[in-house]
């Protein structure tokens, strides 16, 4: 039996300090932090991330610190981003600078 290998996280130090500088994404707030996704997704080529490991930055967007703490308190991640309306993988592709 062949174990498969994870995939390495990619950093991205520049777009984690460009994403501190935009807005909340939900209410507009100008105080943000880069927010990391970590459910998954096949149709945007996301794999799941699991508590001992972080996604990789690709996978950000900009949230306020009240957003952010609201998002890992709800629990279910993909749950707490249909309450507000929005698709999270959609939202980091957008939030991407060189775009």
């Amino acid at each position: 039996m062949k174990l498969r290998q994870r995939e390495p996280r990619q950093k991205d130090e520049k777009r984690l300090a460009w994403l501190r500088t935009q807005p909340c994404v939900i209410c507009g707030a100008i105080n943000t932090e880069a927010a990391h996704i970590r459910v998954g997704s096949i149709n945007h080529g996301k794999r799941p991330t699991g508590m001992q490991e972080k996604p990789s930055d690709k996978w950000t967007v900009s949230l306020c610190n009240a957003h952010h703490r609201e998002q890992h308190a709800q629990g279910d991640e993909l749950k707490w981003w249909a309450s507000k309306g929005m698709d999270p993988f959609m939202t980091a592709i957008r939030q991407d600078p060189l775009k």
